[in-house]
C-alpha cells in the first residue's frame, strides 16, 4: 500500500517573529502525521532545542542520540530536536522531521524526529529522538515552542501533514 501526504496546514512567523506555533483542530482522518520544521530563533547561541506538546498539555519526554560536530552523547530530555540560534551563520535554518503513528488512537502517544541545526562553521548539532506522550486523547493540537523562550526568526516555516494509507 502506498502512503499518501495530504498537507494539513502550514504556517510561517511573521517579520515581528513569534514564540510559539500551534496546529489546532487536526482532523483524525489520516492515519499518522508528519510535521516538518525549518526554523532559526533569536536566541544567543548556535543552537536552540525544541519543545514539542499534544493538546495543551501532558508530559512529552525522548530519548536522544545527539551530536555537535565535535563529539556525541545520548541523554533522556524532555524538549527534543535542534534547530539553528541567532549567533550561527546567518540567514541558515535548522530542520527537523516528526513522525507521529496512530495520532488518533486513544493509547499513549510515541513518536520519532531527526534534526539538524545549520551552522557554516565548527559547531552544529544533529539529533535523533524517540519520544512518548503521557496523553491517550486523539491528538487535536500541537504547539511547538523553543527551548531558551526566543521567538522564532521571520520565515520558520512549519508543515502539518496528515498520511493515509491507500
Amino acid at each position: 500500500m502506498a502512503n499518501t501526504f495530504e498537507l494539513i496546514a502550514s504556517k510561517t512567523t511573521p517579520t515581528d517573529g513569534t514564540a510559539s506555533i500551534s496546529f489546532t483542530s487536526i482532523p483524525s482522518t489520516y492515519t499518522d502525521l508528519v510535521m516538518k520544521v525549518s526554523a532559526r530563533t533569536a536566541t544567543a547561541a548556535v543552537g536552540d532545542a525544541l519543545y514539542v506538546t499534544y493538546n495543551g498539555g501532558g508530559t512529552v519526554t525522548a530519548k536522544r542520540l545527539q551530536g555537535n560536530g565535535a563529539s556525541a552523547s545520548s541523554d533522556t530530555d524532555a524538549s527534543g530536536t535542534w534547530v539553528t540560534g541567532a549567533n550561527a551563520t546567518a540567514s541558515t535554518f535548522g530542520s527537523s522531521d516528526y513522525y507521529i503513528p496512530n495520532y488518533a488512537g486513544s493509547t499513549i502517544k510515541s513518536s520519532s524526529a531527526d534534526s539538524v541545526s545549520e551552522n557554516n562553521g565548527t559547531t552544529a548539532y544533529s539529533a535523533l529522538m524517540a519520544l512518548s506522550s503521557s496523553a491517550t486523547a486523539a491528538i487535536t493540537t500541537i504547539t511547538v515552542i523553543t527551548e531558551s523562550g526566543a521567538n522564532f526568526a521571520n520565515n520558520s516555516t512549519f508543515y502539518l501533514y496528515g498520511v493515509k494509507n491507500a
